[in-house]
């Protein structure tokens, strides 16, 4: 007995309606046609589909870029709500990254994507990287192990990296050329540190002006947790950022200001702070600044 093939969904019959230059034709003036059509033949990698890498992945979407890997092992929580693309009531203990790319396919159907329901570790590194054009940081912020293992790597394939974060209500952001200085050598970071000089070499080698100090409560910081104050205002700010360096680095075009460059920008203080640190976390400034946030820290209960 013969059965006649079911007639399309209607999610089928849009996305057969679908069309790459018209989905992003609004991009054009800002991005050329011949751009918008390199930019669908580059191949972002981003670990991490958390605070800010769901906002990363969506916003390079949106851009037309046509290639991606993303990494998470972790799954949605109600802890997430306030922050996090994807997550919802419907979305509790499902992957972020398979709730992203479900989210990112709905965009552009299209998308080459490779999504892994695991973390980024020295054993996966290398596929993880394999025909990357650009590396963007989305990992939690206390993962500095992993964070400085995918500098490394992306450093010894010639790939370019940005890192952008929610501080505050302001976002951090540093880009880094396989050229130009290391993630290690900017940051000062050493194997034998303990895990708070780690935290204040990123913290302050990231946001060296430090414009959200007057208004940051460093007592709700949990280590431990991996939690701390942020809020789906910076990480918009933030993935903002990534989208514009994204466009200058696999165009080749305008100025990208990488490390030791610093940038911060401050919605709630309507402040825009950008400087150079020419020996990155090492010089004396920074030094003192570390001996200082360290004595601080401690007093408040923070352990080595």
């Amino acid at each position: 007995m013969s059965h006649s093939p079911s007639p399309p969904s209607s999610q089928e019959t849009r996305a057969g309606l679908w069309n790459y230059e018209e989905a992003f034709s609004r991009n054009l003036g800002l991005i050329s046609p011949s751009e918008q059509a390199r930019l669908r033949n580059c191949r972002v990698a981003i670990p991490g589909m958390g605070g800010v890498g769901g906002l990363h992945l969506m916003t390079l979407v949106r851009m037309g870029i046509g290639k991606f890997r993303i990494a998470d092992a972790d799954q949605f929580s109600l802890g997430n709500f306030n922050r996090q693309f994807g997550s919802s009531v419907e979305t509790i203990d499902e992957f972020k990254a398979e709730v992203l790319a479900a989210a990112a396919r709905g965009v552009n159907p299209q998308l080459e994507l490779d999504v892994r329901t695991s973390f980024v570790d020295v054993s996966n590194v290398d596929a993880f990287l394999e025909g990357v054009d650009l590396l963007v940081d989305a990992v939690d912020f206390f993962a500095f192990d992993a964070r400085r293992m995918l500098f490394r790597e992306a450093r010894k394939r010639g790939i370019w990296a940005v890192t952008a974060g929610p501080i505050g209500f302001s976002t951090a952001w540093m880009t880094f050329s396989p050229q130009g200085m290391s993630f290690d050598d900017y940051f000062d970071l050493h194997d034998e540190m303990d895990s708070l000089e780690r935290f204040i070499a990123f913290a302050l080698g990231l946001a060296p002006l430090a414009t959200h100090i007057p208004y940051f409560d460093f007592s709700y910081v949990d280590r431990a947790s991996g939690r701390g104050p942020s809020v789906a205002a910076a990480c918009c700010l933030a993935a903002g950022v990534v989208g514009a360096e994204a466009v200058k680095i696999l165009l080749g075009r305008g100025t990208v200001r990488s490390a030791p460059h610093f940038h911060q920008f401050d919605a709630y203080r309507y402040l825009l702070k950008h400087g150079r640190l020419r020996w990155g976390n090492r010089g004396p400034i920074q030094k003192l600044k570390r001996r200082i946030m360290r004595r601080r820290l401690i007093q408040l209960g923070f352990s080595v």
